[in-house]
């Protein structure tokens, strides 16, 4: 763009219109004046109540429109509270544009504590996001860099540091066109020929697609249905197919039935999965040795799990060039078909068996949500143990969570989502201990006044390391927590309310919280509610002797 600019704010603004980003979110500071300033006049300024927030909103946004989001912080202590947030979208791989105030260049690594002034800011920055920068004398050529970041093949948040004597300096020069940025490598033929010779021998295959595989959804319909696989997917991959299709077993890997699809199987297709440690039992998850493995990273391939194959490329070419090859195809495997049937209606029917009343609420929520409500969940019991398993997905921008692992994120990625997508219901499945994390940003929903129902599952602490303590340990400590009064906590907020203590209560509160479109909050008494019939403990590995 050519237009004059008046301040750096301009330049962002330009940067944001050409990554087809409506909004940004942060915080002001007299270290983002002028981006503030301009974000707020010509796109949508979101006031998140704390760093950490804004790139949880931003990452959320992201998520939910598949593309990337924006956010914006301050310098030194600002740029901390960020860190944690950006490593959440790191492990997640998700495009994310952090732009973060500097003191003025003339200050800039002399130590003096110039207010905000924190040492190597670009360090913390780099060690948080794919790549870092600072903005120096030439912020059009500086930006174009990071647009090439993020619009590559392999991607995460990518963070610019902008002194702030420079963000008041008119920003001359021409963006980069989209046609000037990075494109993904062509997949190698020697691999496309090894892994045809093994797709043409196998009788029972399986394909197992992570988040590398959720933008190629008629590809990957068109492999299984020509190979004759069944589809198991890692939590990230959850949309990849619509997980009401028949030939999905889903995010069951590690369930027992699971577990015995893929040891049955002679042949294990993976596509853009970095098989996690808590969806493969930490890598003692046996797979077929017949395994090709498809991803994006070439460091990847192998990493986990050894593979006969390995192709480095982006999923949807590589099936493509996959299903335009001859000569291969399945023969009647009605007895392998039925084989995955039954492992995906046992997986579910266990699942079921195992959470009790929490079952009635998981449907629920899907059938209240419908296809495309948006499902955002943190890290808690409830979705540990069954949301990022039996909550049904048909869309991957409507599977929203925390990648990493971190508690309290998911309010925030709510916000961010909702504003993404307006037009649908979101839901944000969340603890009473990982929403007191974020508590401040009730104000960011109230003020936004989105169509956010926040459903709490309130335990009386941190459920999931309690269930660890209990199991591993034998005695408690720093689990039980003093828990607020949420209905007066959804009154000071403005929120609608209701509080669930039967699960036949949830379907009647959820619906017409969600029909009011409006900021809610549903309180459900776990106490109440009464536990489920298995209690939910992730696979910890600890030494033999905790005495």
């Amino acid at each position: 763009m050519s237009e004059p600019r008046s301040t750096g704010g301009d330049l962002l603004v330009d940067v944001l219109r050409l990554l087809d980003v409506a909004a940004a979110f942060g915080v002001v500071s007299v270290h983002n004046l002028p981006l503030v300033e301009a974000l707020h006049r010509d796109l949508r300024w979101v006031a998140t109540r704390g760093e950490a927030a804004a790139v949880n909103a931003a990452d959320g946004y992201g998520r939910s429109r598949d593309g990337l989001g924006c956010a914006v912080t301050s310098t030194g202590t600002g740029a901390g509270n960020a860190a944690g947030s950006l490593i959440e979208a790191l492990a997640a791989g998700a495009p994310l544009l952090h732009v973060t105030g500097q003191i003025d260049s003339a200050h800039l690594g002399l130590g003096r504590g110039f207010i905000h002034e924190t040492r190597d800011q670009i360090g913390l920055l780099t060690a948080c996001s794919s790549w870092a920068a600072t903005i120096g004398d030439d912020p059009v050529a500086d930006f174009d860099r990071a647009r090439s970041r993020l619009r590559a093949p392999l991607t995460g948040p990518v963070s610019l540091e902008w002194p702030i004597d420079r963000q008041y300096e008119a920003a001359t020069g021409v963006l980069a066109s989209g046609g000037d940025l990075a494109s993904s490598p062509e997949p190698d033929d020697e691999g496309i020929e090894h892994a045809l010779a093994l797709l043409a021998e196998a009788e029972r295959p399986v394909v197992w697609a992570g988040g590398g595989a959720i933008r190629c959804g008629p590809e990957l319909d068109a492999f299984l249905d020509r190979l004759g696989a069944g589809l198991i997917t890692s939590n990230a991959g959850r949309g990849a197919l619509p997980e009401s299709d028949p030939r999905v077993v889903g995010n069951f890997a590690s369930a027992a039935h699971g577990a015995e699809l893929l040891s049955a199987a002679d042949l294990l297709v993976s596509i853009g999965t970095h098989f996690r440690s808590n969806e493969t039992r930490s890598y003692r998850l046996a797979l077929p040795s017949n395994h090709v493995q498809i991803d994006l990273d070439p460091a990847a391939l192998g990493r986990s799990y050894p593979c006969e194959v390995g192709i480095a490329g982006e999923a949807g070419q590589v099936l493509r060039r996959l299903l335009d090859a001859p000569d291969w195809g399945r023969a009647e495997r009605s007895e392998w078909q039925s084989e995955i049937g039954r492992a995906r209606a046992t997986c579910r029917g266990q699942l079921e068996a195992d959470i009790g009343p929490y079952a009635l609420i998981c449907h629920s929520m899907t059938d209240v949500l419908g296809l495309d409500g948006l499902r955002v969940r943190d890290i808690t019991i409830p979705n540990s143990a069954w949301g990022n398993r039996l909550l049904q997905i048909t869309d991957p921008r409507t599977n929203i969570y925390p990648r990493g692992g971190g508690i309290g994120q998911a309010l925030a990625m709510g916000v961010g989502a909702s504003v993404g997508r307006p037009e649908v219901p979101t839901m944000v499945l969340i603890g009473d201990g990982g929403l007191q994390v974020q508590l401040g940003e009730l104000s960011t929903l109230a003020e936004e006044q989105l169509p956010v129902t926040l459903v709490v599952f309130d335990d009386g602490g941190y459920g999931v390391l309690r269930n660890v303590q209990d199991q591993y340990l034998g005695h408690r400590f720093g689990v039980d927590l003093f828990t607020p009064d949420f209905a007066q906590i959804a009154a000071a907020f403005d929120l609608g309310y209701a509080r669930v203590e039967a699960a036949d209560q949830f379907h009647g509160a959820f619906s017409a919280a969600v029909d009011r479109g409006r900021p809610a909050l549903i309180h459900v008494d776990c106490q109440r509610l009464g536990p489920m019939p298995k209690p939910f403990s992730p696979p910890v590995d600890l030494p033999e002797d905790t005495s």
